[in-house]
């Protein structure tokens, strides 16, 4: 279906006549490269730009390449590309920026991989602060330099220049222009065999004639930070190879191309592919062991893909020249037993190496078992027992296989979850479990497995708790089973698309554990003196009932005294003081306060030098905070978080507002543990839905964590900060003050970014928070 322009016809009123012309000349093809929201996305990008008012012409390069940017990579880094135009707009010229734009296609199309061409972005970012002069040159250049150079050998390259003529800017105009011998010759040294992208056509096509289907494959910046590069591996079904490799040289001086190297490479990782159906169990597995097995896994894939295409046995061949005089350390070995199970003519006299061998024949002489990946585990295991008789120790971090093609095995180990059927159903969802309320009598008469886990398709749940008489207590504290609530999606900020991600998140209310309640007196017993102190600054802060309110124009009452001080000044012929009225006014606290505990897995480490942990501290500095607001009298609420990723934020409920600080709290304040991680946002969005239904005219939600945002699912260690960020801001709309206590000593790095330059303390001595904690309090609500 075709996309009409009129569709935007408000952003394209934005654009000036010069940018319309020109979005109008590349319309039809944008329309068959976005989708409805790459358009949308495009089109703002473009006014965007044009809101920097650097002239029409930086328009039209962002309307003429974008879509030529997103066909090579994908339409998701559009939005990365405008944020580093719209970002380096304050570093450099329109000009420069307009150079970015028009010689981005080329970049896409070189690096091919939508992650490698962001790196690019982040590159530029570097060296437009480190040599701004030497930016449009090397720009003039960069089809060149791409056609030479990996993405870690422009870098090198270029930050090279960048040191080496910091305050020469004419050599450094020089040098970025490939005019300088010293620009050549580090040129040279940077340069690789063989680039992914001039090859992975002919690659590609060699795989389909092995094995008559398509194989994915993507490059991977192996050398950006190292020149040593990574190896290849497998991910989501995509084959990832290194973006060059050097020829290999064999000891006898035989050059291998790097065309044969990416061949060789992934053909191995397809042959795992094909031949690899089910994952091998790492369970009680040492890295010893696991090494062993990923040699015999090679092994007998590569038997497989020989069996079928014998020619592949001279491909692989050539990468293994590890001789037998080679035994110093367990990698040795492991390379010698790799070169063995694939070339019968090498000779090698060790018995660990000769038993490798008679074992692995007598799989691939016995019909069927070499079908399976269970041999592997059974070769490799025996092999990694007898090994120990050498006592010689394995590194997992030195002793690694020298052949150059082999990936790192990581695709058929089970470590967490491992579907091979996620290739064929991709685009295919699991049915969703649905809660259904019931009644009693409909639990009772059709239910028919009440102790169905999460796989039930239908789960059934009464409105009400179901207490048994001869018990006392309900059905799930009978059984030991821990309540679950219904989820509560919540959406998150995506700082890199400047969008929300619409019910991104699912956080789910857990029953709290309870403990011992001697463990709350032993606190109490503990910060006595404290209590004592601060008794006289709560009762300052306890509501004074009527107070009179003097020297007012306008008032309820006259106040008898100011009027005699008037009087008096008249009949001295002095000008009287108007303000002779005065109005009782009852004083009221009207403030809810809702205290939020991070409670991941690293508030259970010790504090520096103390033997308790920062969980035992939050303990007590909420307890000594919950005694202080309830003598007070202000509603408040201690509540919790945990994260195990986006789909499973635990969220816990100690104390609610309409709940007394009796021991049924305190019995839950004493069994709090520490586990998993700190998706903040989406428990700050839920903490203030909470404080959103209290009727106080101010509210108050003190956050109190160890460290910055994080979860196991997140990489970006900016993402989730972002998203806190906006957390706090939605929860300001409604009129609610977010307070940050953070006992991390590296916190201002990030804190006040998130909660604002005012809204936030870090404690340096984190063995003070109990006594700190009430303090504020008292400070934030007087």
């Amino acid at each position: 279906m075709s996309v009409n322009l009129d569709d935007y016809k408000e952003l394209v009123e934005e654009l000036s006549t010069a940018s319309q012309e020109a979005l109008r000349a590349t319309w039809v093809e944008a329309t068959k490269i976005y989708s409805p929201r790459g358009l949308d996305n495009y089109l703002k990008g473009a006014v965007a730009l044009k809101s920097l008012g650097r002239g029409c012409e930086l328009v039209v390069a962002w309307l003429e390449n974008a879509p030529l940017v997103a066909k090579e990579v994908g339409e998701d880094v559009v939005s990365d590309l405008a944020t580093t135009a719209l970002s380096l707009a304050s570093k450099t010229s329109g000009a420069v920026i307009e150079m970015i734009l028009a010689t981005a296609p080329t970049a896409a199309k070189r690096l091919g991989d939508a992650d490698l061409f962001r790196k690019y972005l982040q590159f530029l970012n570097v060296l437009v602060a480190q040599a701004p002069r030497g930016l449009r040159p090397m720009l003039d250049k960069l089809d060149v330099l791409l056609s030479q150079l990996t993405l870690g050998g422009l870098r090198r390259w270029a930050l090279w220049g960048a040191h080496a003529y910091r305050t020469d800017y004419e050599e450094q105009v020089r040098y970025f222009g490939l005019e300088s011998k010293e620009s050549l010759a580090v040129l040279q040294k940077e340069r690789k065999g063989t680039l992914f992208i001039d090859v992975q056509r002919r690659v590609n096509m060699y795989l389909r004639a092995l094995w008559g289907r398509d194989f994915f494959m993507k490059p991977t910046s192996g050398d950006f930070e190292t020149r040593e590069g990574y190896k290849p591996y497998i991910e989501d079904y995509f084959i990832h190879l290194p973006d060059a490799f050097d020829d290999f040289v064999s000891p006898s001086g035989e050059t291998v191309s790097g065309l044969e190297v990416y061949r060789a490479a992934a053909a191995h990782a397809a042959a795992h592919m094909v031949y690899t159906r089910e994952p091998i169990s790492a369970e009680a597995l040492n890295n010893w062991q696991m090494a062993v097995i990923s040699v015999i896994e090679d092994a007998r894939v590569e038997t497989l893909a020989i069996r079928r295409f014998p020619g592949l046995k001279q491909l692989w061949a050539r990468f293994h020249t590890i001789t037998p005089e080679q035994g110093a350390t367990a990698g040795d070995y492991l390379n010698r037993l790799a070169r063995a199970l694939l070339d019968e003519t090498y000779r090698d006299d060790d018995p660990w190496i000769a038993q490798g061998r008679v074992l692995f024949a007598e799989a691939v002489n016995t019909p069927g078992r070499l079908e399976t990946n269970q041999t592997s585990w059974d070769i490799g295991v025996t092999l990694a027992h007898a090994f120990l008789e050498k006592k010689i120790p394995y590194s997992l971090r030195t002793d690694v296989l020298s052949a150059v093609y082999r990936d790192d095995n990581r695709y058929f180990w089970e470590f967490v979850e491992f579907d091979f059927e996620k290739a064929i159903a991709a685009g295919y969802e699991k049915p969703k479990q649905v809660r259904k309320y019931v009644s009693l009598m409909e639990m009772v008469n059709e239910v028919d497995n009440e102790l169905a886990g999460d796989d039930a398709q239908e789960i059934w749940v009464l409105p009400t708790p179901f207490y048994l008489d001869q018990e006392g207590v309900t059905i799930n504290e009978l059984e030991g089973k821990e309540p679950v609530s219904p989820p509560f999606h919540y959406s998150e900020w995506d700082y890199q698309i400047q969008l929300e991600r619409p019910s991104w998140v699912t956080v789910v209310e857990k029953r709290p554990k309870s403990g011992e309640l001697a463990l709350i007196d032993e606190i109490a017993a503990q910060y006595k003196r404290l209590i004592s102190r601060m008794k006289f600054l709560l009762d300052a802060m306890q509501p004074q009932g009527v107070q009179r309110i003097r020297k007012l124009e306008d008032g309820d009452e006259i106040d008898i005294n100011a009027a005699i001080r008037a009087a008096i000044d008249i009949r001295m012929g002095h000008q009287p003081d108007p303000r002779i009225m005065m109005r009782s006014v009852r004083k009221t606290r009207d403030i809810s306060v809702l205290v939020l505990l991070d409670l991941s897995e690293s508030t259970n480490e010790k504090v520096a030098g103390q033997e308790y942990t920062v969980l035992e501290l939050t303990r007590q500095a909420c307890v000594l905070l919950a005694d202080a607001i309830a003598k007070v009298g202000d509603p408040f609420a201690i509540h919790g978080f945990c994260s195990d990723g986006r789909h499973d934020v635990q969220y816990f409920r100690f104390k609610d507002f309409d709940q007394p600080y009796d021991d049924k709290p305190k019995a839950k304040l004493a069994g709090m543990t520490g586990q998993l991680s700190t998706r903040m946002g989406a428990a700050i969005r839920h903490a203030a839905h909470y404080l959103r239904q209290q009727k106080s005219s101010k509210k108050l939600l003190m956050v109190i964590t160890d460290g910055e945002p994080a979860d196991v699912d997140v990489r970006d260690p900016q993402y989730l900060r972002y998203d806190t960020k906006k957390a706090v801001e939605e929860a300001a709309r409604f009129g609610i003050i977010t307070y940050c206590m953070s006992l991390d000593p590296r916190a201002d790095q990030y804190v006040s970014r998130i909660f604002g330059a005012r809204n936030y303390m870090v404690v340096d001595h984190v063995e003070r928070l109990p006594e700190k904690l009430p303090l504020l309090y008292a400070g934030l609500t007087r």
